[in-house]
């Protein structure tokens, strides 16, 4: 259950920060002057919006560094390497793993 939510969480985490990234101002002026944004920012300021925006975005680029961590631990497990391999060797996988010595073969003679 808690993995879903993550994956989710981080999915909207996502999203959310493709939309800020693209609200923000760059050297072409970004979608926030395109969509009607600089009202926005005369309203609150620009230096108060920009750093607003850059902040979101390390907050949400953060956010999503810790979720992805935090689904390693909440993943669900199929079992132990041992059961694993017990599973492999019973369905004919056909090679031995604890095997450390391979015949040695002659070369082939080239002539």
């Amino acid at each position: 259950m808690y993995y879903s939510l993550l994956i989710g969480l981080a999915i909207f985490c996502s999203v959310l920060l493709v939309l800020v990234v693209l609200a923000q101002n760059s050297k072409g002026g970004g979608l926030s002057n395109q969509f009607g944004g600089s009202g926005a920012s005369n309203l609150i300021g620009v230096k108060k919006t920009g750093d607003f925006l850059e902040r979101t975005t390390w907050g949400l680029a953060i956010a999503i560094m810790a979720i992805a961590l935090t689904t390693n631990f909440t993943t669900p497990n199929s079992g132990t390497q041992n059961e694993i391999l017990e599973k492999a060797r019973q369905q004919g996988g056909g090679v031995n793993l604890n095997q450390t010595e391979q015949p040695i073969q002659p070369p082939a003679d080239p002539q």
